[in-house]
């Protein structure tokens, strides 16, 4: 941490949920902490309350006063990936000569002094590394947790002791963030090819994983479908439902709404475990975070009992609304085995009914590149209302739109809708299911088709 030197930290791009989790750190820790983003946000106003200054132009006269006015080396600046280098707060604080990192530099560093799990993977990441942090803290193992996703059993994407005794980090390929970190064990999840937009090709993004994977200088924890890429790794153990080498999950079904199954992990058999969150796929996850649970010491009968409580991560197959008219479920699935999953178990818990789903490209290249793939994925549903591409950090590509996904989703219940004409279009129609579905900025229209659909459900 001597490296992480200056008690003011200034991020640029402070309202992403990586960034806002190490915001929140270095506030903890005593020191100043300010930044910018591009719009006002749930998270941003939380950090706010928190007494978090942010500002919303890149004006650097809108710089508090006492960063403006302090030593070149008394200014930390931490920056996300996605900012361009055009910035101009980025060009002012390069005039200034301060000192910038980005985001997964400074994470490497906050983590390098501590035993930490990093939990990576195309899929899964965010709900393996909460669900492990829950798992850690009901079972009285002191951490840090730096968490892609807001854990609903404590509204935050960071949880912070003072006398941790071990990391749990989610770790992002994005840009290669995720070979800054110094895991002691780690867990990869899956590897679906995705940001082709950084790697180029599939194998370039395996390379990747596979440097990622010897940093880690303990267990390495991957998924049954991915080991091949990892057999020549000391640490490596393999995990997977259904199979009688553990660790494993075994008899899983659906009892009341929820999913139970028996453990068998770390020389323990633990029988009929519940699930405190719905999703055949988190059965799966809650191997991986078990697993690690057990090995930092966490008791059977604490295991039991957190994985019971956990409530799973905002935007993670998330229910929103049950009742017996109307049921809406949403689910940040971007990636086409993400909405497999999410389908696949919205199929499973509510079988006979009929699914509607709104699905929001993420990224231009995305969907250019794994095309095919979700319109084969989309196509499970019984009726789907597509929404235009969010374009995120990208320009727009010729030709690439979500008329020209649309046109290869092999169905017939399909239609483009604006988001301003979102909810009037669900309004005129019978929905039963809803699965909202996306990376980009529809969870903003989650409070009002939220709203919706609650109307239904009454007499």
């Amino acid at each position: 941490m001597s490296t992480l030197n200056g008690h003011r930290f200034y991020f640029i791009g402070i309202g992403g949920i990586g960034m806002s989790g190490l915001a929140r750190y270095f506030r903890r820790r005593g020191a100043e902490v300010a930044g910018y983003d591009r719009t006002p946000s749930e998270l941003t106003n939380q950090l706010q309350s928190e007494g978090i200054e942010v500002q919303f132009s890149e004006s650097a006269a809108l710089i508090p006063e006492g960063f403006r006015h302090a030593a070149e080396g008394d200014v930390m600046v931490v920056r996300t990936p996605a900012v361009p280098a055009s910035s101009p707060l980025l060009r002012y604080w390069e005039e200034r000569g301060a000192r910038i990192l980005k985001r997964a530099e400074v994470l490497g560093l906050v983590t390098q002094d501590r035993r930490t799990i990093a939990v990576a993977g195309t899929h899964g990441k965010t709900t393996v590394s909460t669900m492990l942090a829950h798992l850690l803290a009901v079972g009285g193992v002191k951490c840090n947790a730096f968490l892609g996703g807001i854990a609903a059993n404590y509204g935050t994407n960071v949880l912070l002791n003072d006398e941790a005794v071990v990391n749990v980090v989610e770790a992002d390929e994005y840009d290669r963030s995720f070979l800054r970190l110094h895991p002691s064990e780690a867990i990869i999840t899956a590897m679906d090819p995705d940001h082709l937009d950084i790697y180029g090709t599939p194998e370039a993004m395996y390379a990747a994983y596979t440097e990622f994977a010897a940093l880690s200088t303990g267990m390495l924890l991957v998924h049954e479908r991915v080991a091949a890429h990892f057999a020549d790794h000391p640490g490596r153990v393999t995990y997977a439902l259904d199979r009688t080498t553990e660790p494993c999950a075994m008899n899983v079904r659906v009892v009341d709404g929820a999913y139970r199954f028996d453990l068998v992990a770390g020389g323990h058999h633990l029988k009929d475990l519940r699930l405190g969150m719905p999703g055949r796929h988190n059965v799966e996850n809650a191997i991986a975070a078990s697993t690690l649970a057990l090995r930092l010491g966490v008791t059977p009968e604490r295991l039991a009992e957190g994985l019971s409580t956990f409530r799973g991560v905002a935007r993670r197959f998330e229910v929103r609304v049950r009742g017996p008219k109307a049921v809406y479920i949403d689910d940040y699935a971007h990636h086409p085995k993400e909405l497999d999953a999410c389908i696949g178990s919205a199929r499973e818990l509510y079988p006979g009914r009929r699914l509607t789903g709104i699905f929001q490209p993420h990224l231009f290249t995305r969907t250019r590149d794994l095309v095919d793939g979700f319109a084969q994925s989309l196509a499970a549903l019984d009726e789907l209302i597509l929404l235009e591409i969010y374009p995120a950090r990208e320009e727009p590509i010729p030709g690439i739109t979500s008329q020209w996904l649309l046109d290869r989703v092999p169905m017939e219940r399909k239609r483009l809708v604006g988001r301003d004409q979102l909810v009037q279009v669900l309004g005129e129609g019978d929905i039963d299911v809803l699965l909202t579905m996306g990376a980009g900025d529809i969870d903003r229209l989650v409070p009002a088709i939220e709203r919706h659909m609650n109307e239904r459900n009454r007499p």
